[in-house]
């Protein structure tokens, strides 16, 4: 029989281990390994049962089980005092509570996934990771963030093999009563609802569930809600799930919606109205929107001046390298939404300008959401520097004139939240090592001091853990595939715990390559095989649903980890998640990455690797760009961009079995290698008695140098810095005095775009240099400039100079403002300033003039340049 309905019933706790369901349902459990402990201690077998879910768990202990462990003093002294403990890490200052005045009250952080523990599956890769993290690190260090997305009712999907190897997809339905969280009430205990206005006269209605992640609430809007007809029930069904109408409107309920949620969450909580909206990807753009729509109601602000306020508090980030990641509609679809009624009193023309794609190659038809979000907010950023110049080239369309290196987008490198992705044996290392907690950022150079022989064997402890694993994993793949009990006897010796484990594990775009390991593959079952130096590889990925070809690289590859010669030796794991990332990460002795080069945002998979003493294998590419410094991994060489897509693959693929070949093998192995062969399946290989010293010691610069660099902590300080206080500090200036800034900085915009045409750089003289120009020689610049009404306090007029090319193009450059020295009548005037030769070589120089303004924070924010 089917049930037609089905819900969790919560179990009531008796009085003295009430607290049990507050650690419960508060996600810092996921990074607080003392409350999972706690859990269970009070029935191991049922927490195990449970797959570590307190929720879970507490539904399945019988009420005499409960009564009996509520009688017990220690259990209940226990309860207590971890409750205590959560208390006070709630309630106490931390980093974030030291900082100036300058700091907001409150950030709003919008993402379209978050990745906090898989009992809450709402992610699907490296984005809702990051997000997760970026709220555990914004707990641990106090920062006061509201994180606000769309609870899905069947997550993502999970991943399975048919017997031919091709990736099936699943999707169980979540009960929000069975997750950890709770329903935002109104006063009177009815559930606090938002809405918005659909074509045809529908509407769409949301619930609002809240999850703690520590201090950090986190919003999740719900449209599987009584008053929505069928069709809206199904907008927050699956996680990128659906294109076209579906997906604009997931976003439309993100961005829109989750302003509107907030204000909910403010109105009934009394916490402060955020001073930083933080738009993570373009998914939330529309959440710009809202935040006008607001302005002009309620302030009576015009476009222009709500335009000038929203932007001036908006931060942006982008974690896309290629135009291909960004969402895109039409603009059609776009008005046809917006003519329902979504955003009153808001021009809709206006808002299509936001998201038009009004440059060189662009799509006039095109809506395009990385563009609006951009467009909607003053500062920007990539998330790794080489992502950045990658962004500000991807992105220069909207900034013509203006060298790539000028584009207004910032870069803030990606962390991984430590705690986290962790393992306990590591932790407890550092922790004895350092004298600190994890969350007080430790003294990692500490491990220089750890004997070697000390952290080798950590080191093969976490090993037999992940090979624990895999092998239970594989034989639940097998059997999910058809296999039967009496064919999978050789699943008990997959793998071996003193041969060299590489992993590699991430989503399955073509980008990322996950058969360039295949190119060639006798050489790669050499490598398998080798006598004394053999590898093994542990290999994860879940492919969208919609990508056949990344599902085409799951079953080849698939297929080659089936062959009996070399299956004890490389595996395929079906469904990666933060669980499988648990033993995965701390068990691999190498990290494997071999994107194409520049396609990888960030990657921070090699991050979670390195923290737990992993050696990072990789293309530079992403935060490796940065980081890698010769002695804390390996970088794979990477082909001339002229290379074709096969030569390319050919040249790179090559380079990586010659690392592993000459370089890697040997070194984890030391002088002699193995003992025994490791060519038979089920062989065992024993190591030599000799430690690996210098693998060793690349460990210890591993934990050393990368574990404060790679850290949440680390990230969320640079967004505090850099990209928080600076837009907290301007949208207080905007809206101050009834928003006389932002009307004012409107005003002067609207004026400035319009002189802007007729603008020129009519004449420029320069004197002071011989015939033999020498360093240290100076120019004289005088330029005669028509501003066509502008004042000279509205522009920036420059002299930029720097390296001459063969095409006249400037390189390297710097700047020097002009001074307004002359009045000549009629808008004219004469601008002049001294230029100081500063290098050998082909030297240039340009006159340039720009607009100016203190409301600007950067001075090609306009888009407007005018050069000699």
């Amino acid at each position: 029989m089917k049930a037609i309905r089905r819900f969790t019933v919560r179990t009531v706790l008796p009085e003295s281990i009430a607290p049990l369901a507050r650690l419960a349902t508060n996600l810092r459990w996921s990074w607080h390994l003392p409350t999972r402990e706690l859990f269970a201690s009070l029935d191991q077998q049922l927490w195990d049962e449970s797959a570590h879910d307190p929720v879970s768990f507490l539904g399945s202990v019988s009420r005499e089980q409960l009564q009996q462990l509520s009688e017990d003093p220690a259990v209940v002294q226990r309860v207590q005092e971890a409750a205590e403990g959560l208390q006070r890490y709630l309630e106490e200052p931390r980093w974030y509570q030291g900082l100036s005045e300058d700091a907001p009250k409150c950030i709003a952080y919008f993402s379209p996934e978050f990745g906090i523990t898989e009992v809450l599956p709402q992610y699907s890769g490296g984005l809702g990771i990051l997000a997760g993290d970026h709220l555990k690190a914004a707990s641990d260090l106090g920062v006061p963030l509201i994180g606000v997305g769309l609870l899905y009712q069947a997550g993502y999907f999970k991943q399975s093999l048919s017997r031919d190897a091709w990736q099936q997809e699943t999707y169980p339905v979540l009960d929000p009563d069975g997750l950890p969280l709770t329903l935002l009430r109104e006063a009177d205990g009815s559930p606090a609802l938002i809405s918005l206005p659909l074509p045809d006269g529908r509407e769409l209605q949301a619930w609002i569930w809240r999850a703690d992640v520590g201090r950090v609430p986190l919003l999740l809007l719900d449209s599987n809600v009584p008053g929505n007809d069928d069709a809206a029930r199904l907008i927050t069904d699956r996680l990128y799930g659906g294109g076209g109408d579906h997906r604009l409107q997931q976003e439309l309920l993100l961005g829109m919606g989750g302003v509107k949620a907030l204000r909910a969450y403010q109105r009934l909580s009394g916490v402060p109205a955020p001073e930083v909206f933080h738009t993570n990807e373009g998914h939330a753009g529309f959440l710009g929107i809202e935040r006008i729509r607001e302005l002009i109601e309620s302030k009576q602000l015009n476009w222009d001046e709500a335009l000038a306020a929203g932007r001036a508090s908006t931060v942006f980030t982008t974690h896309t390298p290629v135009p291909a990641g960004i969402d895109r509609f039409q603009k059609a679809q776009i008005q046809h939404f917006f003519e329902a009624g979504l955003a009153p009193g808001v021009p809709i023309e206006n808002i299509l300008s936001l998201g038009s794609e009004s440059y060189e190659g662009g799509d006039p038809a095109v809506f395009n959401m990385a563009v609006m979000g951009l467009r909607l907010a003053q500062r920007a950023n990539g998330v790794a520097k080489l992502h950045g110049v990658v962004s500000r080239e991807m992105f220069s369309g909207l900034w013509p004139g203006f060298d790539h290196a000028e584009v207004p987008i910032s870069s803030v490198t990606n962390g991984v939240h430590v705690p986290t992705w962790v393992d306990p044996k590591v932790s407890e290392l550092v922790i004895e090592r350092s004298g600190g907690s994890l969350l007080d950022q430790p003294d990692w150079s500490k491990v220089y001091h750890v004997p070697d022989a000390e952290l080798w064997a950590l080191r093969g402890e976490l090993r037999a853990a992940l090979i624990e694993d895999v092998r239970r994993r594989v034989r639940a793949s097998w059997k999910k595939r058809g296999a039967a009990d009496a064919e999978l006897a050789w699943t008990d010796s997959v793998l071996d715990p003193q041969v060299l484990t590489i992993g590699f594990a991430r989503r399955v775009p073509t980008y990322k390559r996950l058969t360039l390991m295949l190119r060639d593959p006798d050489r790669l079952k050499a490598l398998l095989l080798n006598d004394t130096h053999p590898i093994q590889l542990v290999i994860a990925g879940k492919s969208h649903p919609a990508d056949d070809a990344g599902k085409k690289m799951i079953q080849d590859l698939v297929r080659f980890t089936d062959d009996p010669e070399v299956r004890h030796r490389i595996v395929f794991l079906p469904n990666y998640d933060i669980a499988m990332a648990r033993t995965l990460f701390p068990g691999c002795d190498v990290w494997l990455n071999n994107p194409l080069r520049p396609l990888e945002a960030c990657g921070t998979s090699g991050m979670k690797a390195a923290i737990n003493g992993g050696l990072n294998l990789s293309v530079l590419d992403g935060w490796w760009d940065e980081m890698y410094d010769g002695e804390n991994g390996w970088a794979i060489p990477t082909a001339n961009n002229g290379a074709s897509a096969e030569e390319r693959d050919d040249i790179e693929a090559a380079a990586l079995y010659e690392l592993l070949e000459t370089q890697v093998a040997p070194r984890f192995y030391g002088e002699g290698g193995t003992t025994e062969a490791a060519g038979a399946a089920g062989a065992s290989t024993e190591l030599v008695s000799e430690l690996p010293t210098h693998w060793i010691s690349m460990i210890k610069h591993t934990l050393a140098t990368l574990g404060p660099a790679v850290s949440a902590e680390r990230m969320l300080d640079d967004y505090v810095h850099k990209l928080y206080e600076p837009a907290a500090i301007a949208g207080r200036a905007a809206t101050a005095d009834d928003f006389a800034a932002a009307r004012a900085l409107a005003a002067w915009k609207s004026k400035v775009v319009a002189a802007w045409p007729a603008l020129s750089v009519e004449h420029v003289d320069s004197v002071g240099v011989s015939d033999n120009p020498q360093i240290g020689d100076t120019l004289a610049v005088r330029a005669y400039v028509n501003l066509d009404g502008l004042a000279s306090s509205d522009v920036r007029v420059e002299a930029a100079f720097g390296k001459a090319l063969d095409t006249d193009e400037l390189s390297d450059t710097k700047s020097v403002a002009l001074q307004p020295t002359e009045d000549l009548g009629n808008g004219r005037y004469v601008f002049t300033g001294e230029v100081v030769i500063d290098r050998s070589g082909s030297f240039g120089y340009t006159v340039r003039v720009l607009p100016e303004h203190s409301g600007l924070a950067s001075r090609a924010e306009l888009g407007l340049i005018t050069s000699a």
